[in-house]
């Protein structure tokens, strides 16, 4: 058995890694008894039961029922032992925030949602996350919590875990958020984009490992999270797939970013409010008009629900914005060639008339072998999905990213994950 301090420190010896694999084998359901994880690794049985021991004694797995039996004696299976820490994850809206609670094996336990305004900055917004969260906690089984995830509408530098220059975000620039949440809670955080969190949750769900899809999400904002072959691909700094900010041809709208023209300034949510507020103004009627005229909130959901009724102005307004929002995913196919795009958002709660537009000029403008194979769906629209994305990305950066690392210890600390000595 390798020593104590050969596993603190994470040296790659033979042991280390078949322990490391056998592990995360279990935990991601490939094998779930001796006899597989023998066939799979190609170990002898005396090394699967030495590693699956020392498994046991650290406290990451322990033995279940007895399996099928083949014709000998029935195999004990093996479980990951999910019940030893929690993960927290919080996503930040525009005008929402949301979180939640999972044990490791990632479904939400508990979850909370509240409306609120991101620009009331990053104090006043984390200490009303860190409230909720502490109510969760306290319904939920107290035990440690291993990792927590936040998700933002705004671009993100994954390394350092701050907001850069977000646009609906105000104060919100090279704000620390990892640090507030590491100091009131002590365990490890990640903070991203949240359409990167909802491409993992549409990733999970799909149970492929090596899928290529795009999650484009067309709410207040514009965004699109990329999976390459299984993995989230970020780009050098983070910014892969902030297509709210590609320019659109001919357009001079002023964007929340400072600049004209973007595709967000003419097709996200908050320029669909502008331009029906604007329309109705100059004298527009029907079931839209009536409604904000009667105190209604105008809101990007308002037009897409009207849309979807038949109302003449939000069908406009929405098939314009799908047009446009198509070109750019267009754009995203010939260079990515995903087999899927998945369209989240409040705009896309129109339904086919918003995703009959985007694929009409998706397969007009892109490859044909690029969309030989192409699916375009909309998303399952269900409010978790940033928490389960974000459930997913702590697990996917605890066992995949820096189990090494700390694995040793029993458990994750912030030092380990961060590899400080």
């Amino acid at each position: 058995m390798a020593s104590e301090s050969t596993l603190r420190f994470g040296a790659q010896t033979d042991e280390v890694t078949s322990l490391l694999r056998i592990v995360n084998m279990v935990r991601d359901g490939h094998a779930s008894t001796r006899p597989e994880i023998g066939r799979i690794t190609g170990l002898g049985r005396g090394v699967v039961t030495q590693r699956v021991d020392q498994a046991i004694e650290m406290g990451y797995l322990e033995d279940g029922a007895f399996g099928p039996s083949s014709g000998g004696r029935a195999p004990r299976t093996l479980r990951f032992r999910a019940d030893r820490g929690r993960i927290i994850t919080c996503a930040l809206g525009g005008l929402h925030i949301h979180v939640g609670v999972s044990m490791l094996e990632g479904d939400v336990l508990e979850d909370s949602h509240a409306e609120w305004d991101i620009s009331r900055g990053p104090a006043e917004t984390l200490d009303r996350a860190h409230a909720m969260i502490d109510e969760l906690l306290a319904k939920t089984p107290d035990v440690p919590v291993w990792g927590i995830s936040v998700g933002i509408p705004g671009p993100v530098d994954f390394e350092s875990g701050r907001p850069v220059a977000p646009p609906i975000m105000p104060g919100w620039n090279g704000f620390d958020i990892r640090r507030r949440f590491e100091e009131k809670y002590d365990a490890p955080v990640w903070v991203d984009n949240d359409v990167n969190l909802l491409a993992l949750n549409e990733r999970s769900r799909r149970g492929d490992e090596h899928t290529d899809l795009i999650y484009c999400k067309v709410g207040s904002g514009i965004g699109a999270g990329l999976v390459s072959h299984g993995r989230i691909h970020r780009g050098a700094n983070g910014a892969a797939g902030d297509i709210g900010h590609v320019r659109v041809a001919s357009s001079e709208a002023a964007c929340r970013c400072g600049k004209v023209g973007c595709l967000e300034a003419v097709a996200g949510g908050w320029a669909l409010v502008r331009d029906a507020e604007l329309a109705i103004a100059e004298g527009a009627t029907g079931l839209l008009a009536q409604r904000y005229r009667d105190g209604e909130p105008m809101t990007p959901t308002l037009i897409a629900r009207s849309a979807e009724n038949g109302d003449a102005l939000a069908i406009s307004l929405v098939q314009g914005c799908a047009r446009v929002v198509g070109e750019s995913i267009a754009a995203l196919v010939n260079m990515f060639n995903p087999g899927a795009i998945v369209i989240g958002g409040a705009v896309v709660s129109a339904g086919e008339v918003f995703l009959a537009e985007v694929r009409q000029r998706v397969y007009e403008l892109s490859l044909p072998l690029a969309t030989r194979d192409l699916s375009i769906v909309q998303s399952q629209n269900d409010r978790r999905e940033p928490l389960r994305g974000g459930a997913e990305m702590v697990r996917e950066q605890l066992f995949d990213a820096t189990f090494p690392r700390w694995f040793a210890d029993g458990h994750p600390t912030i030092d380990a994950v961060q590899g400080t000595p």
